[in-house]
């Protein structure tokens, strides 16, 4: 797996790009439950309010997850300097630098959205930063995800309650700490709340931690420039702080997602199950089955 990696990451990021876009397809037309999963949640979403444009952005979310795919060759084996080049433009980062110097702990709130991979390494190279990481089941595949994003000033730590407690010590010393809001919640983690009109399980952590220590939050993104030009990064405050309530902290959370997934559709992970009910898990409320 590393040694494929290695050689994959000597190819120009957009060489790279170009054998996505034709793996995004083997992959849409070889597996049938991850195709039928991407159209549904597509459909569903309400972005496409014809046939012809909901056609048009499943061709190109088809594109841009495949370039999701070949692009962590690049991400994860350059040298952290080469990596951190590919960012051509910074849009919003003077909220975090004013938050910095403010003497407060940062909190990214990251989707997957665009080459969000790039963000905690893009941050790790000018001051500490910690985030969870769960390992998947394949070791090869386990190890290059921590080689590659354990650089720089980044540190992972378990998703269980001792990774919650490096979060909380971070932010306490003022710095910075990454939390994907998206991902399906474990249960008594999370509360139900619509996403693009569907309940999803949606965790709450990042409410949890901007309420015990006072963080200022930002919803971030890296955008994929076209034709392997690079990416941008986006950045946009969170007004306020998240409700102590969950189910209100989750709703305030999808909302922050949509907004950023809206201006970046193509480029958002539609594949992924995020209405799914995890085990153990409450029931859906029934307000929220009616709404959807």
């Amino acid at each position: 797996m590393t040694r494929l990696l290695k050689v994959f990451s000597r190819l120009p990021l957009p060489v790279l790009h170009g054998l996505g876009v034709v793996l995004g397809w083997l992959i849409f037309l070889g597996a049938p439950r991850r195709r039928a999963k991407l159209v549904d949640n597509l459909r569903k979403s309400g972005l496409a309010d014809t046939p012809r444009a909901l056609r048009r952005l499943l061709v190109a979310t088809i594109a841009e997850s495949g370039k999701g795919i070949m692009e962590l060759a690049a991400i994860w084996m350059r040298p952290l300097d080469d990596v951190v080049r590919l960012v051509r433009e910074t849009r919003g980062w003077e909220h975090i630098e004013a938050a910095q110097r403010a003497g407060r702990g940062i909190l990214l709130i990251g989707p997957h959205i665009g080459c969000f991979e790039l963000i905690s390494l893009y941050y790790a190279a000018r001051a500490p930063f910690t985030a969870m990481f769960k390992p998947p089941k394949d070791a090869a595949l386990a190890a290059a995800m921590l080689a590659g994003r354990q650089r720089g000033q980044a540190r992972l730590v378990p998703t269980d309650l001792s990774g919650v407690r490096a979060l909380l010590a971070a932010l306490r010393r003022h710095e910075a700490v990454g939390v994907l809001p998206d991902n399906v919640a474990s249960a008594g983690e999370g509360a139900w709340a619509l996403f693009f009109g569907r309940p999803a399980y949606t965790p709450t952590l990042v409410a949890s931690l901007q309420r015990k220590t006072g963080a200022a939050a930002f919803f971030v993104a890296a955008e994929r420039l076209s034709w392997g030009r690079g990416y941008r990064l986006h950045v946009f405050p969170l007004d306020g702080e998240l409700p102590a309530d969950r189910a209100a902290a989750a709703r305030a959370i999808n909302r922050g997602v949509e907004d950023v997934v809206r201006r970046f559709p193509a480029q958002y992970m539609w594949g992924y199950n995020m209405h799914k009910k995890p085990g153990g898990a409450p029931p859906v409320p029934e307000t929220l089955a009616r709404a959807a």
